[in-house]
């Protein structure tokens, strides 16, 4: 236990945006920074099981942070973070694809939002064993490699009706426009 604690005052007083803005919380009260902490941790784990608007905090946790780091990601000059929130974002659509179609039972469960907070979290986790990794690399990459033929087809196809389609309606709507322009005069 001695040993977590030492980590976690590791990482409260490390360089950074949380150890930051700690550090300026700390001078401004007074208040040791893991109370600080533990105290905000406390204060969103409560908010986010009981209280008002806990489906809009979770989705700014969930996109606000990441999409910060994924910005620092694309301008620096290493490619393993710019895997790490692609893997990370990857995770997240199929994550909100199915809670679109399962929100309706799911947000019945009293905790779903504390749970689901935990869950982008731990897939968000500076850690090798973080939740996008491990469920790309055990579910989706599976998946995308066992079908990712017979969507690139179909993708095609689609793409190839669309552009059909759009050509049409625009050679219509030239049509229609010259015609009203002749009637016009």
């Amino acid at each position: 236990m001695a040993a977590l604690q030492q980590r976690l005052e590791r990482f409260l007083h490390s360089p950074g945006p949380i150890g930051d803005l700690l550090a300026q919380l700390e001078a401004r009260t007074g208040v040791q920074r893991l109370y600080l902490a533990s105290g905000s941790v406390t204060f969103l784990g409560l908010y986010l099981m009981f209280g008002y608007g806990a489906s809009l905090l979770c989705n700014i946790i969930g996109f606000a942070y990441p999409a910060y780091v994924s910005i620092k990601a694309i301008e620096s000059s290493s490619k393993e973070d710019d895997t790490m929130w692609l893997t990370y974002w990857v995770v997240y659509g199929v994550f909100s694809i199915a809670e679109f179609f399962s929100d309706l039972f799911l947000y019945w469960f009293p905790f779903y939002y504390a749970g689901k907070c935990l869950f982008l979290v731990w897939c968000m986790a500076p850690v090798p064993w973080n939740g996008s990794q491990l469920i790309y690399h055990s579910v989706i990459r599976p998946f995308f490699l066992k079908h990712h033929q017979a969507v690139d087809n179909m993708m095609g196809g689609i793409g190839t009706r669309a552009l059909d389609a759009a050509s049409s309606v625009t050679r219509e709507g030239v049509r229609a426009s010259l015609n009203l322009a002749e009637k016009a005069k």
